[in-house]
C-alpha cells in the first residue's frame, strides 16, 4: 500500500497536480534507499546545500510541496497528512480545480 501522499501522487499527478518530497537531513544513498523501499514514483528533493531551503523557505524535513501545472506552489505541508481523508481529498480537487 502506497503512502498517502504517494497516492496523491498516483491519483493527482495525471490531473496536473506535480507532487514533491524534500528532504534536507538525510544523504543521497539514505534518501534513495527510502524511496526504492517504498516504491515512490513522486519526485524526492534532496537539498544538501540548502538551495531549495532557500527558494522555498523549508522549515521541516521532510516537507511536501503541491505544485500545479503552471508551477506555481499551491500548498505545502509538514509531515504527515491525511491526504486521502475526505478534507484533504477536498483540498486537492479544490487546487486541482484552478
Amino acid at each position: 500500500m502506497p503512502s498517502a501522499i504517494e497516492q496523491v501522487h498516483r491519483e493527482y499527478g495525471p490531473r496536473g497536480l506535480v507532487v514533491l518530497a524534500v528532504n534536507m537531513e538525510e544523504s543521497r544513498e539514505t534518501v534513495g534507499a527510502w524511496a526504492r523501499d517504498r516504491k515512490l514514483t513522486m519526485d524526492v528533493l534532496l537539498d544538501v546545500t540548502g538551495a531549495v531551503n532557500g527558494a522555498w523557505n523549508v522549515t521541516h524535513s521532510p516537507m511536501v510541496f503541491l505544485v500545479g501545472r503552471d508551477g506555481r506552489l499551491l500548498a505545502r505541508a509538514i509531515g504527515n497528512r491525511g491526504w486521502t481523508a475526505p478534507e484533504g481529498r477536498a483540498l486537492l480537487e479544490a487546487l486541482v480545480a484552478q
